[in-house]
């Protein structure tokens, strides 16, 4: 079956049946048979029937439509990092990317509304991702491959950020947020709206973003102590971080036709970002994203099938790196469209599952002298199913996934042109036990497959703005892992918990080194970098509680922890940008108009390196929180954070800039919310 059948059939099924059928409905993600519970603790990302957190053996990391009011204005890289097995790339405030337990790049899938962003950020860790959280009234993580229903470029976890940009039930009234805020460290402002209204059987949605900070504020000097004794150079005068600012604009509108049995509807977006590298001084970014989405879902009154649900999403996407005012570098082009249906199954007997197709299709293109990489077009089709059985004491989950990827370029070197197709199986099982209401225990074994990035297969010159020259391999064959993963949910009485253990065993794993060479361009010299395929093994844990000190009414003081560790070992050593321990304690004091939060967190020295890597010192933060709610209906809300109190240098492991830019000092972070 070709992609371009494959796209058709599934944009027929999302769109062409909703109008048929004349109808939608509220959108419930847990399905009409499902047991009672909280919304917020239901996730979709894991599964497309929709499942509790807390009963399931994926890991997984929910932000909330409340979190994300209050929330620092940041990248979704920076805004995720600090999570239990989160990290970000910190390659600058503008192109921060999620980094889930050491993995990064091709490996982690952002999506919006489960389609992938069709951008350019898993290129390279200084391409922004084209999304903003103040766009979300939701973001859902899933850490490690028990992503069955997203492909081979989800191996390492997915972070989905979901919006109402697509209404999907009728609101009542006039339903929207509006917030602003500003911060000290960066004399960066934000400001965001969004509102969804009915007009009849239409539900019409607008939102928009607007935010820019100034070089911000470090607390040491910019070059590391390390670095400038590797290397025989002063560490220079500190103060702020050079070419670190940011702007950002974006702006969306959508309409629902809503009715008795689904929904239909599409939306537009248009994103546009301009921020500094921070890797080069004069070197800048701008980026312009549209993007046109459809969605929508027919439920059915009986049969073996509760709905249908289809995607289908186009982006146009342009990102130019300047190499000083007025003078553009190279240009990266990304256009390309992506669809999904589901078919979810109705629950009988505590049996729920969905099977799904997916297509995608993208050209890619980097323009100009300094292009390290050659045009290319990826063509991509799965199809997949998983299932989950559930019974009073014990449950069994599990799927199985088949993807078609095919990429074709010409090499920068010369040549004829290369077309690489890749067949990958990817699969999991896990079993589970409930031996009493208050613990839930899993083991899951999963084995995935990921054909290699145009990047890792085709780079072939220097990057300005990392400042390092890439080099990948042509004949770089599947990246092939089998995962154990062991969970526990426990909630009794005054505690609650949860604990991932995992081991990941690799076959090719693909990574990027430094060799040691360097690349002499007018004088100045570039490290060379080569994409390798090697054998590896992953290990590491996540660990997370909360245990409640004092609860009076509507009020209760709480101790919260979490730990998170990774140790990533290849057959040619330490794997590269691997991040260390992290611990996090919070006394969180909560009641009906006052919230406040006391945080400590200690991230570890790393000392287990790659070749020609640097080791990382650790450090300490203190933050400190508060939310007012100074009205009785809580639709206005007053926040202030103070991070970094200690104005403390902190570097980032897993940054290809971690000694050259510490991150922000001390800021103090000021803003209100209003929700109608």
């Amino acid at each position: 079956m070709s992609l371009s059948l494959v796209s058709r059939t599934a944009l027929t099924a999302a769109l062409g049946w909703g109008v048929m059928s004349g109808a939608a409905a509220a959108q419930s993600v847990a399905g009409p048979q499902e047991p009672a519970t909280a919304l917020d603790d239901v996730i979709v990302t894991g599964a497309p029937y929709g499942i509790s957190a807390r009963a399931t053996t994926i890991a997984t990391t929910v932000i909330d439509e409340e979190a994300l009011a209050t929330a620092p204005a940041a990248s979704l890289g920076d805004l995720v990092a600090g999570l239990p097995g989160m990290r970000s790339t910190d390659f600058a405030p503008g192109a921060s990317r999620p980094v889930i337990r050491g993995l990064s790049g091709p490996r982690v899938q952002v999506l919006t509304n489960g389609i992938g962003l069709i951008d350019a950020s898993s290129v390279s860790p200084d391409h922004q991702v084209a999304t903003d959280p103040a766009e979300a009234n939701r973001i859902e993580i899933v850490r490690g491959p028990a992503t069955l229903a997203y492909g081979g470029t989800a191996i390492g976890g997915v972070v989905n950020v979901l919006d109402n940009r697509i209404p999907t039930e009728m609101p009542d009234g006039v339903d929207g947020l509006v917030s602003a805020q500003t911060s000290t460290v960066d004399q960066g402002w934000s400001t965001s709206a969004r509102a969804t209204f009915g007009l009849g059987p239409i539900a019409i949605s607008i939102d928009g973003v607007k935010k820019e900070a100034d070089d911000y504020d470090i607390p040491s000097p910019a070059i590391s102590q390390r670095l400038a004794d590797a290397e025989g150079i002063a560490r220079g005068p500190g103060g702020t971080q050079p070419n670190s600012f940011s702007e950002l604009e974006s702006w969306g509108v959508g309409a629902s036709w809503i009715g008795a049995r689904g929904f239909i509807g599409a939306a537009y977006k248009d994103l546009s970002s301009t921020y500094g590298t921070v890797a080069e001084p004069d070197v800048f970014i701008q980026l312009e994203q549209t993007r046109e989405d459809a969605r929508g879902e027919l439920r059915f009154d009986g049969g073996p099938f509760q709905k249908l649900t289809g995607s289908y999403g186009h982006a146009d996407y342009t990102h130019t790196e300047f190499e000083g005012p007025g003078n553009p570098g190279t240009i990266f082009q990304s256009d390309g469209q992506e669809a999904r249906a589901d078919l979810v199954q109705r629950t009988r007997n505590g049996w729920n599952g969905a099977v799904g197709v997916q297509a995608l299709s993208r050209t890619f293109e980097a323009i100009g002298a300094e292009a390290f990489l050659p045009a290319s077009d990826i063509e991509e089709a799965g199809v997949y199913t998983v299932q989950r059985l559930d019974r009073a004491g014990w449950g069994l989950e599990g799927g199985l996934r088949y993807d078609r990827r095919t990429v074709t370029a010409t090499p920068l070197s010369g040549g004829s042109e290369i077309e690489r197709d890749f067949g990958n199986w990817s699969g999991s099982v896990a079993a589970f036990i409930k031996p009493t209401t208050t613990l839930f225990l899993g083991l899951s074994l999963a084995h995935n497959e990921r054909a290699p990035s145009e990047v890792e297969l085709f780079a072939d010159g220097l990057h300005i703005a990392t400042g390092v020259y890439e080099t990948g391999d042509p004949t770089l064959d599947n990246e092939t892992v089998t995962t154990l993963e062991g969970t526990v949910h426990y909630s009794a009485g005054r505690f609650q918990g949860d604990l991932h253990v995992y081991a990941s065993k690799y076959d090719g794993f693909i990574d990027e080194r430094d060799t040691g060479a360097v690349f002499v361009d007018g004088g100045e010299s570039f490290p060379i970098f080569q994409f390798v395929q090697t054998g590896a093994e992953f290990r590491g844990f996540e660990a997370e509680g909360e245990y409640a000190l004092w609860t009076r009414g509507d009020r209760s003081l709480s101790l919260e922890g979490a730990v998170d560790f990774v140790d990533a070992q290849t057959d040619q050593g330490p794997a590269a940008r691997i991040p260390p321990w992290s611990a996090t304690a919070r006394l969180a004091w909560s009641s009906t108009p006052f919230d406040a939060a006391l945080e400590v967190r200690r991230v570890g020295e790393q000392d287990e390196l790659a070749a020609y890597e640097l080791g990382t010192d650790g450090y300490t933060m203190v933050n400190l929180s508060g939310v007012w709610r100074p009205f009785a209906d809580k639709g206005v809300t007053l926040f202030a954070e103070g991070h970094n109190l200690t104005d403390e240098e902190a570097r980032e492991h897993v940054s290809f800039l971690k000694d050259v830019a510490p991150l922000p000092g001390r800021n103090l972070r000021v803003g209100v919310a209003y929700r109608f």
